[in-house]
């Protein structure tokens, strides 16, 4: 008997459907975009068919911030779905190393197959629990980590875990940065906060169109807004998804001793 298929409230074709043990996974096209969902109304990855290393959603973008201000030599991804960031860092840093980990191995497979992930010995993609992953990190051993991890109607609770912020802290190198995607802003006075702020000396936030909150934290104290208007768009040479708007829109959270 075949699976029956509730499309979601995407517009455009499916064009592929797979089904693993945690549910399907659905390839939907239309004239301009091709996305990942998780057969829910929620697209897990959005990418130009035209250009597939440029992500789509405004807070995909966003998470590549941290960039803005320090060139990773190795960078960890948590969460695959499409690619999109992934194929974005590898355009982004042709010098740099770039490891994700996917718990699904089909997620994987439909990457590389349909959103053009590329096979490359500078992008490693293992399949493995992210969770679990980050405590296997060696101590310093990664100068970014960007998270993003969603089922198909909600967000990962391991992102909002002190156990899972701390280990993200102990992979990252001494002037290592986080970026973490959250449906909503963690309340500020949670133990999830406290955890951030225990950390990272200096957190930033970007709110998307979408009212995704992207949190950064770096492992340094700076000061972000010493950033030269050169370097955004020396970045928008290099992968173009509007590095001087993206810019703007960062707001300081809290900095140490503030």
């Amino acid at each position: 008997m075949g699976t029956v298929i509730n499309r979601p409230a995407i517009k455009g074709d499916i064009v592929h459907v797979a089904r693993d043990k945690l549910g399907n996974i659905l390839v939907i096209d239309d004239r301009k975009h091709r996305i990942l969902s998780f057969d829910s109304v929620f697209e897990q990855s959005k990418i130009l068919r035209s250009a597939p290393h440029l992500p789509v959603h405004e807070y995909n973008r966003a998470m590549l911030l941290p960039i803005a201000w320090q060139e990773p030599e190795r960078v960890t991804v948590l969460g695959l779905g499409g690619g999109a960031l992934a194929h974005g860092l590898h355009q982004l840093l042709p010098e740099s190393r770039i490891d994700v980990f996917e718990l699904r191995q089909k997620v994987v497979e439909i990457a590389h197959e349909w959103f053009s992930l590329p096979h490359s010995e500078r992008l490693k993609v293992t399949t493995a629990d992210a969770r679990l992953a980050v405590d296997n990190l060696p101590e310093g051993g990664t100068d970014l980590i960007l998270t993003d991890l969603y089922s198909a109607d909600r967000m990962s609770p391991a992102q909002a875990q002190r156990q899972f912020i701390k280990a993200c802290s102990r992979a990252l190198s001494k002037t290592g940065w986080l970026a973490l995607n959250y449906h909503r802003m963690p309340e500020t006075d949670g133990t999830l906060f406290r955890e951030l702020r225990r950390q990272f000396p200096v957190l930033l936030v970007f709110k998307s169109k979408t009212n995704n909150w992207v949190i950064f934290g770096c492992k340094t104290v700076f000061d972000p807004w010493t950033l030269p208007a050169s370097r955004g768009k020396e970045l928008e040479k290099r992968l173009p998804v509007g590095w001087p708007k993206l810019l703007k829109k960062v707001s300081m959270l809290a900095r140490a001793g503030e």
